[in-house]
């Protein structure tokens, strides 16, 4: 039985992620996660009852926790998704970013090294560094990332994350980890934490709250549905080759704005059958602009070419069908939205650098 070691495995990529790895049967699934503020053991309520999920609380920093793990359970792969992710809070305060994004993918580093130096590891043992294509820095109107694109990291958060995939490199290339490097796209679908923007915009919606668009609103991303990354994730692990970078994209390019008002359209055909009515003015009246972030990257589009090629992947899921399946889970789920929100945060602004 192939076994997965997931670490931030009750974030929302990862929580995702652990869902669709136990669907194939033969498949069990140990994750690593301190729940912090957007790691929560409610994601994975569903699958409690799973005998092949192990659920184990704890930090990511911790080397000799990690690699009793990787004895006890010699897992197939090494998934490693714990990070901090908000743009905004690394804004804010990078600290945390530093610690848990470089610190903690080196401390895994060194336990998977001392794994496979141990002889412990099984045979295709991979280590797979999931990042992001932040990495890369901005585009202009034309161009999208490639594997061979140059880091130029613009935010905090991306400077943590090109740091981790640059040690998770140069671990394959110094002590010959089997390291598979990828990158995707912005990602979208259940359990996404309310401080991202698709759930941040369902939820104000829905209480008539301001729409906050950042500066003109017209910022491009690449959108990627969350199952079709955790398909992309399996698919690596399982086919990657060591000391290869694997970029994940939807091909689904969309404004910030236009993507906004995409959710206000759905949400004024779906949300009156949840009891919810839009306010007088339809909910595109509520988006307001606000100052934009530091340093707000203007474009972001990725060529997945050589991962479809590869790996066998592609997406499943166009943006629009993506975007509807969001948004009625979401209705679906407004006990899980207020439990989050009542908790940690108040969908006020981040990101100004202490400025308000």
């Amino acid at each position: 039985m192939p076994v997965l070691l997931v670490t931030g495995g009750a974030g929302f990529i990862g929580s995702n992620l652990v869902r669709r790895a136990l669907r194939d049967p033969g498949t069990s699934v140990v994750v690593l996660d301190l729940l912090t503020y957007a790691g929560r053991r409610e994601n994975l309520a569903d699958l409690e009852a799973d005998a092949r999920l192990r659920f184990v609380q704890g930090d990511i920093c911790d080397g000799p926790l990690v690699a009793s793990l990787l004895r006890e359970h010699r897992p197939d792969a090494l998934l490693h998704l714990a990070a901090e992710s908000h743009v905004d809070r690394s804004i804010d305060d990078a600290s945390a970013f530093l610690r848990t994004n470089v610190g903690g993918t080196h401390a895994l580093l060194e336990a998977a090294r001392g794994h496979l130096r141990e002889g412990l590891a099984r045979d295709g043992f991979r280590f797979v560094q999931v990042s992001t294509d932040e990495v890369y820095g901005s585009l202009g109107d034309a161009g999208h990332f490639r594997e061979d694109t140059p880091f130029a990291p613009n935010s905090p958060y991306a400077a943590s994350k090109a740091s981790a995939d640059h040690f998770a490199r140069a671990w394959h290339r110094t002590h010959g980890l089997p390291v598979v490097i990828t990158h995707c796209s912005n990602n979208y679908g259940p359990y996404q934490f309310p401080e991202k923007l698709l759930p941040l915009m369902i939820l104000n919606a829905l209480e008539h709250r301001p729409l906050p668009v950042y500066g003109d609103g017209l910022q491009v991303r690449d959108w990627l549905y969350v199952d079709d990354h955790c398909d992309a994730i399996l698919a690596a692990a399982a086919r990657g080759v060591p000391g290869g970078t694997y970029n994940f994209g939807g091909d689904a390019e969309r404004t910030n704005l236009s993507l906004v008002e995409t959710l206000c359209a759905l949400l004024e055909e779906l949300a009156p059958a949840a009891g919810h009515a839009p306010p007088a003015g339809g909910y595109r009246s509520l988006v307001t602009f606000v100052t934009d972030r530091p340093g707000h990257d203007r474009r972001y589009a990725i060529d997945a070419s050589h991962a479809r090629a590869a790996l066998g992947w592609t997406p499943a899921h166009g943006l629009d069908d993506g975007l509807r399946t969001t948004v009625r889970w979401y209705l679906d789920h407004r006990a899980w939205c207020a439990e989050v929100a009542s908790r940690t945060y108040d969908r006020g602004r981040l990101g100004l650098g202490g400025a308000r």
